[in-house]
């Protein structure tokens, strides 16, 4: 079974950046397509970027364009996403979730067959 722990939050002002990290174990990491969700306090889980098996191959939500980069090091099983431009409403846990029988970077919440435990950004303003 495959897990996930996500590291790399915490408080930062505004204009800010941060990088998340997920570190995978206990599966082959290449097999899966990685996803990147957040999740504030009333609101529902939404996808925020996602990545293909090798990293080729991108996705972003409308609310990370342009300020957010998905990437993966298989060697590493990790993957990252680094966030700039940080602003109060990307206040959120963030998690990282992994998909094993998608053709696609799929945005879908229920589309993910693994998650981690996520970790807290909190932008001030």
């Amino acid at each position: 079974q495959l897990q996930l722990v996500e590291s790399g939050g915490g408080l930062v002002q505004a204009g800010g950046s941060l990088r998340l990290s997920c570190v995978a174990s206990g599966g082959t990491f290449s097999r899966y397509r990685l996803g990147w969700f957040r999740q504030a306090p009333g609101k529902e889980r939404e996808f925020v970027a996602g990545t293909s098996r090798s990293g080729g191959s991108t996705r972003y939500a409308d609310s990370g364009k342009g300020r957010c980069t998905a990437s993966r090091d298989n060697a590493k099983n990790t993957v990252y996403l680094q966030m700039n431009s940080l602003k109060p409403d990307d206040t959120a846990v963030y998690y990282c979730a992994a998909d094993q029988d998608g053709s696609f970077i799929a945005t879908r919440v229920s589309a993910y067959d693994y998650w981690g435990q996520g970790t807290q950004v909190t932008v001030s303003s």
